[in-house]
Order: structure tokens, then sequence, then C-alpha cells
């Protein structure tokens, strides 16, 4: 049995658009897409006048690079919000289909599903916000073809032991393709299950640019996955997903120099949390801050509500995550500059003395 067969079989024949910039390329007169002939102004040398590469193949490589997979292993899109719409739309059918989520978890899974009318499944994180394998594989149905796990898991922060990951990717052979999203995977002790691609031709992996590497604005996300998930994921992607200008920009962040400055700023983090979560607990009215591999803390208050408000006055600015199960009394604090940090403890212990 192949992978593919779990996904729509009209998207397995579906006749993908074929951009002028795919049909075409590396003229010197390009007359071609119906482009301007001439740069806008405040272009800053970008061409912009013209359809970008829909897969760059610098980009390509340096991403493959970093990732440690081959490049026909890689799809590049806006964000992993892209790729996770398309993985929703290329394997769920409409009204029949289904996904498989655990939550408190990043909510765009649920809605892209939704979007698609693809029904949700949920099985609960356990009430020390880990995966419950059992319950997950009990939850299996015929109609769900997609299951994601978050890992480390937003908003409570949690990694997913590799072995479990494992356990759920040889159960979901011949019945589900398993997703697994590693936005924050850089601030873990624990590495990539991209090494896992090769054995397991039904797991996919998000990353992102947008945490560690600081490029929540140009929006530059990865798929990585068997060759096959990634040609069919290519046939409904967006004719020209990735703008010049954001392109240019994760190169330059996964340059020498950008490398050395991500994990520089990685390391502050990590240190960072562990001074924050120590501190938090000394602060009257905390209740607790979950243990987090990820760039951010969940912390439970006596009235998070009213520090929440305290700290907008303030000009400060968390996540509200109540609504979450399990974290009812709970703010998710993303963990800025030393300073920046700073400020927010003073203001939480402001008239607490």
């Amino acid at each position: 049995m192949s992978v593919l067969d779990l996904a729509r079989p009209e998207i397995r024949t579906l006749q993908p658009y074929s951009s002028a910039r795919m049909e075409a390329g590396g003229g010197q007169i390009m007359l071609n897409a119906n482009e301007s002939a001439w740069e806008p102004a405040g272009a800053f040398g970008f061409g912009c006048n013209r359809y970008p590469d829909p897969q760059p193949q610098p980009l390509l490589q340096a991403l493959a690079t970093l990732y440690g997979v081959r490049r026909e292993q890689l799809f590049v899109g806006r964000g992993s919000d892209e790729a996770i719409d398309l993985l929703v739309r290329a394997f769920c059918r409409a009204g029949q289909d289904a996904i498989l989520v655990q939550p408190p978890t990043f909510g765009m899974y649920a809605v892209s599903a939704r979007i698609q009318h693809a029904a949700v499944i949920e099985v609960p994180l356990t009430q020390d916000f880990q995966l419950d394998v059992a319950a997950l594989l009990a939850a299996l149905t015929p109609a769900v073809k997609l299951v994601f796990l978050c890992s480390p898991n937003n908003p409570s922060g949690s990694s997913i032991p590799r072995q479990d990951i494992e356990r759920v990717a040889q159960a979901l052979a011949g019945k589900a393709v398993l997703v697994v999203d590693e936005a924050y995977v850089e601030f873990s002790d624990q590495r990539s299950v991209a090494d896992l691609l090769d054995r397991y031709e039904h797991l996919a992996v998000l990353r992102t640019l947008s945490k560690a590497w600081a490029l929540a604005g140009a929006r530059i996300g990865s798929l990585l996955a068997n060759a096959e998930i990634i040609a069919l994921i290519r046939r409904i992607m967006p004719p020209y997903p990735l703008p010049l200008p954001c392109v240019a920009a994760a190169l330059a962040a996964l340059s020498s120099s950008g490398q050395v400055l991500a994990r520089d700023h990685i390391a502050i983090v990590r240190e960072q949390r562990a001074v924050m979560s120590e501190a938090l607990m000394k602060v009257p009215g905390v209740r607790g801050v979950l243990p987090s591999d990820a760039n951010f803390l969940a912390v439970r208050f006596d009235d998070a509500g009213e520090v929440y408000r305290r700290w907008l006055q303030a000009g400060i600015v968390v996540r509200d995550i109540r609504r979450y199960p399990g974290l009812q009394d709970a703010l998710r604090i993303t963990l800025g500059t030393p300073e920046e940090n700073a400020r927010l403890l003073a203001v939480l212990n402001e008239g607490r003395a």
C-alpha cells in the first residue's frame, strides 16, 4: 500500500495549475506571464515586478541542509498554517473524513479541518499534559486520515517522548498520516523526528522559521515528508506562495552569520525560561508554572483575569489561554528579552510586598 492511497482520489489525479514561471524561466526577455517590465518604486532590487519561483532552489537547499532532509522531501509555504491547510485538503474528503487532535493544542488543525468540512476527533492530553497513546489509538476510526501531534505542545509547552511518537507512527501505518508539528523544537532538548521520514512513509513533520529564526513576519514554514506526499501537496499549492522579499529574508537568516545569531538568541531564551520559571513560582498568587520545552511558559494564577488586566494596563500583552481545557486559570507568557521579562515580573510584584 502506498501512502497516497490515503489521499483523496480526485487530488491524486488532479491536473495541477501550471504557472508561467513553472513552464519557462531563466530567459533574458520575459514576456510569458503578463508582468510589468518595470520594477516598482522602493522594490529594493528584489525584482518584484516578476512572479517568484514557486519553490526557490536556494531556499529549498538551505532548509534541506538545516533540517537534514532531501529537497524532494521538502515543501516551503506561507508558514506552517499553509502546510496544515494543504494536508487537510489533500487527504480529507468533505463530510466523510476526519482528523485526530489532542487538546489543548494548536487551534489551526481543527480550524483547517472544519473549513474543509472534515470531522475533528479529540483525545485530550492527560492531566499533566502528556500524550495518552492508548487512548489515541483506541479513538482511531477508518475516517481518520490525519493525526496531529504538537511537540513541544502549544499552549502547554510539553514535548512528546520520541518513543511515543514512534509507537503512534507504527500503529498508523496504512491507516493515516502522522503529522508532527515541531514549531518549537529548537528550544527543546529533544531532537526532531525528521530522521524517521525514510522509515515511515506516512510521517510528516512541520517546521517554521517564525519562532527560533525570528521570521514570523516573513511567513516561511516547511513540510517535511515522503517525496510522494510532497509531490501531492505541490499539486494543490497556490501558484506563487513565496514572495521574493520573504525568500531573501529567509536566506539571510539561514546564512552562517544568521545561524550564529539565531543560536545565540535560542540560548538566551532557554536561560530565561529557567530564570522566569523559578522567579514566577515565588510570586504570591501564582499556582504553578507548567514545564516547558518551548519559548513560552504556561502559568497558573489564583486570578488570571486580574493579572492579565494588570499587565495590559502596563503595556504588556500575554496570551489568555483560559478557554483551553485544563488551563482555565492560566496565561501563556512568551519569553522576551531579559529586560522585558524583568519588567513583566516587576509589574506582577507591584503592591504584593
